[in-house]
């Protein structure tokens, strides 16, 4: 449905409970927005509780309280997703700051979280670790947020990404536990670590147009090349003299990379065990390379 077709939602003099309503009649030719979104957009713009709109549906709203709900909810309808229009996305129990120059935080990733927080309380010697492809920062804030004394270097090949994850990381009070570094992968890295974490690009260029992610979420934190793993193959390269001996990589991946994520890893790391994790939905999701 294109923006000039849809109905106006206004109502004159107009409520929260009208606004919602109104709403609700539109929402059910999208069945893929929930009426949760529309308590979100309430909330994100007269800056009240998510549960307000339904404690007080007699609220009056402003001109320019109705317009800006018109308008978001407008977007929203068009496809944009919610995180975009409210500004920010909750991920590992945080709240996280996005906009489309970074990929959306998604619940699979916090299985990456997850594994390195695992990893590292059972390897308290094991303290330096990485973040490559940081975009909002969420991997290494949510890390950092759990654990103080873990240092982060995080590294983005995008100016504008870095710009999000510096904020969130000053919104979570872990400025000088994570630097941000802009360099393309490890090009310009030293060093030795003992974690890498790493979200590539790794959906193959392909299948892309098949994604509705694709419509709004930045493609260079999207596009994998063919296999959708021209990236990852390059990290694994670079990180060969990077990681500690007895260190650990923990990779995201595209659930049908298995195989050939397991021979890349074995080519580069001969003396690592190579295991693959699931996520909540029972697909193969993080690769966990572990150094000898």
């Amino acid at each position: 449905m294109k923006r000039k077709d849809l109905p106006s939602l206004r109502l004159d003099p107009l409520s929260l409970g009208d606004w919602l309503n109104a709403a609700r009649n539109q929402l059910k030719q999208h069945p893929e927005e929930t009426v949760s979104s529309l308590f979100a957009l309430i909330s994100h713009v007269i800056k009240v509780p998510t549960h307000f709109g339904i404690s007080h549906p007699e609220i009056q709203l402003s001109d320019q309280d109705r317009h800006q709900l018109d308008h978001l909810f407008e977007r929203l309808l068009s496809g944009t997703p919610l995180p975009y229009l409210t500004g920010k996305q909750e991920f590992f129990n945080l709240v996280f700051v996005v906009t489309p120059d970074v990929l959306i935080p998604r619940p699979e990733t916090e299985l990456l979280v997850n594994l390195a927080l695992d990893w590292l309380k059972a390897h308290p010697g094991k303290r330096q670790a990485l973040d490559v492809g940081t975009g909002s920062g969420c991997i290494a804030v949510s890390v950092c947020a759990n654990l103080p004394d873990v240092r982060f270097v995080a590294v983005d090949c995008s100016f504008n990404a870095l710009q999000i994850a510096n904020e969130n990381i000053k919104n979570h009070q872990l400025t000088g536990q994570i630097p941000l570094v802009q360099m393309n992968l490890l090009s310009g890295i030293s060093g030795r670590f003992d974690c890498l974490c790493a979200n590539l690009p790794y959906v193959p260029t392909d299948r892309l147009a098949e994604l509705d992610v694709s419509r709004h979420e930045p493609l260079l934190a999207l596009d994998g090349g063919a296999n959708g793993l021209d990236l990852i193959k390059k990290l694994l390269n670079q990180s060969v003299d990077l990681v500690s001996p007895g260190g650990v990589i923990f990779i995201e991946m595209d659930f049908s990379q298995t195989s050939e994520i397991v021979e890349i890893a074995a080519a580069y790391f001969p003396n690592s065990f190579v295991r693959i994790e699931k996520d909540l939905a029972g697909l193969p999701r993080v690769a966990v390379i572990e150094l000898e």
